[in-house]
């Protein structure tokens, strides 16, 4: 009955992937002053799930690897050539945090609703 609990493996799915660009926002802060570095993101959950489409929860699993794309950052490189604009890193990165905070909500209200239906005690 609980094999295919898909809105756990989605959930799980989901925060693995904002953790994995906020790895990418984090190198490329780090390489905000290095000339020539360009700046990277990785492809959106949406594509990801379209992507793997072939499993349960949209065959998205803790094995998915994540295409890195060269950031669409606005604004142009700086005289270094480098492409990381600080400001745009820190919108990706609240945006990163936002979606894993809801994945991890979602896990969580998850989990109560099941505990409340097997709840026993009634």
């Amino acid at each position: 009955m609980f094999k295919d609990l898909n809105v756990l493996q989605l959930a799980g799915a989901k925060a693995r992937h904002a953790a994995a660009r906020q790895g990418v926002i984090a190198e490329n802060v780090a390489n905000a002053n290095t000339p020539g570095f360009k700046a990277k993101d990785i492809e959106s959950f949406q594509d990801v799930f379209a992507r793997d489409r072939t499993g349960g929860a949209g065959g998205i699993s803790s094995s998915t690897t994540y295409r890195i794309e060269e950031s669409s950052a606005p604004g142009a490189a700086s005289p270094n050539g480098n492409t990381v604009s600080l400001e745009d890193q820190v919108w990706r990165s609240a945006e990163a945090a936002r979606d894993h905070d809801t994945a991890v909500t979602i896990y969580s209200k998850a989990v109560s609703l099941l505990r409340a239906a097997l709840r026993t005690d009634r």
